[in-house]
């Protein structure tokens, strides 16, 4: 088998064809060159130049020979500086889970800086729940979550990256629709009200339980996604609260309406007044992936 090393001499001499100026090119004496020109002929069994006092020439064999071997050391170069972008996690795949209301505010945005400051890296989405993101980062099979809270903090890093304010939908018809003011819990005594799943949309069914804490609703139906809920608005199902981002959904014969402060004094935030909903990136805390560690000092920024 060849080496590396004399792939390298043989091409210098084929673009050369001298002896003395590509040993002058390559920082060595002849004799050496001579001997990886020999030991490379008996290694691949033909010959590859012709030589005598006067010339030096490629053989047939020589040439395609040349052709190969200059595609060889560019694919070693290649392969080298692939394997230092991505150690510098500037190469590779992010395997992204997001959920359908992250995708509306957030999403967006956050691929367009990766396309703009990564562009090496290759994006593969998921879309899930948030506990179902937090099982696929968990078992490896998800490089970063787009989810909400509450995570082990011990299996798992997070960070916001988004905060909004939570509000309620209702039908177009519905008198709610019409008080032209934000809406208090008690204006939700008696009403129909669609919430969440308490183990797959835990955040959002426990800012609903928290708002709704000293009203009488009627809760007859649990989903999981934000899009169900106002599909279900829309078709006279009851009302319900969601994120502020649900009213970009475009879904006709429903009517988004404020909230008054004071949902609850412990998770109010100054930047966003009345309910804050928060979305968090989470990751691994065991993840040695590069390309993560690159993204997590982008979100620095985000």
């Amino acid at each position: 088998m060849f080496s590396l090393d004399q792939l390298s001499v043989f091409v210098a001499v084929a673009e050369e064809l001298h002896f003395g100026r590509a040993a002058e090119r390559l920082n060595m004496t002849q004799p050496p060159l001579s001997r990886q020109i020999q030991k490379l002929e008996r290694s691949i069994g033909v010959r590859l130049l012709e030589r005598d006092n006067r010339r030096v020439a490629l053989t047939e064999a020589g040439r395609a020979f040349l052709t190969e071997a200059r595609r060889m050391l560019a694919l070693v170069e290649t392969a080298g500086e692939l394997a230092r972008r991505v150690d510098q996690g500037a190469e590779g795949t992010l395997r992204l889970g997001f959920t359908a209301v992250s995708a509306i505010g957030t999403l967006g945005s956050f691929l367009r800086r990766m396309s703009e400051q990564l562009p090496g890296v290759d994006v593969i989405l998921h879309e899930g729940v948030t506990p179902a993101q937090v099982e696929g980062l968990l078992r490896g099979e998800l490089d970063l979550g787009l989810g909400r809270p509450p995570f082990d903090s011990v299996a798992l890093g997070s960070r916001v990256v988004f905060r909004e304010t939570l509000c309620a939908v209702v039908p177009s018809s519905h008198r709610l629709a019409t008080l032209g003011r934000p809406l208090a819990p008690a204006d939700f005594s008696n009403e129909q009200v669609i919430s969440y799943s308490p183990t797959q949309a835990r955040y959002f069914h426990e800012l609903t339980v928290r708002f709704l804490a000293n009203a009488h609703p009627r809760i007859e139906q649990r989903v999981q996604q934000i899009l169900t809920v106002v599909l279900l608005v829309a078709a006279g199902r009851g009302v319900a609260l969601v994120p502020a981002s649900a009213r970009t959904l475009g879904v006709q014969g429903v009517v988004y309406c404020d909230l008054v402060d004071g949902g609850s004094e412990s998770v109010a935030d100054a930047e966003v007044p009345g309910l804050p909903v928060e979305l968090h990136a989470i990751w691994s805390r065991e993840s040695a992936s590069p390309v993560l560690h690159r993204v997590l000092e982008l979100l620095d920024d985000f």
